[in-house]
């Protein structure tokens, strides 16, 4: 399994996000001055990504940037937030990390999942 995994629901629809271009990225530097993509990849038909990224991460500073502006399209809404992007720190290298996204065109919320 990877070491960062997500999904995503779709609060307005009550429904799972399906398609929704993901992308996972590490700082570079201490001051995340620039990100380097780690992995990309796009939610299933039951909003989730489950090998999203390697097995192993680094400790350090990680984002997770959903392309919401895609999703919206394709179900018709329009969204106010184009993206989301998520900053956590990854400080437990041995630990699973879960990261979900609770969206609807005019609101998000996230937190630690298990």
């Amino acid at each position: 399994m990877s070491h960062v995994t997500t999904h995503v629901l779709d609060a307005a629809l009550g429904r799972p996000a399906a398609g929704v271009p993901v992308r996972l990225e590490a700082a570079s530097d201490a001051d995340r001055a620039s990100w380097r993509t780690v992995a990309e990849g796009r939610t299933d038909d039951d909003g989730r990504i489950g090998d999203l990224g390697p097995e192993r991460l680094a400790a350090g500073y990680h984002r997770i940037t959903f392309d919401t502006a895609a999703y919206f399209t394709a179900t018709g809404q329009h969204g106010f937030y184009p993206e989301v992007s998520i900053v956590f720190d990854l400080a437990d290298e041995d630990a699973h990390y879960h990261v979900p996204l609770l969206l609807s065109p005019f609101a998000y919320s996230t937190y630690r999942g298990s």
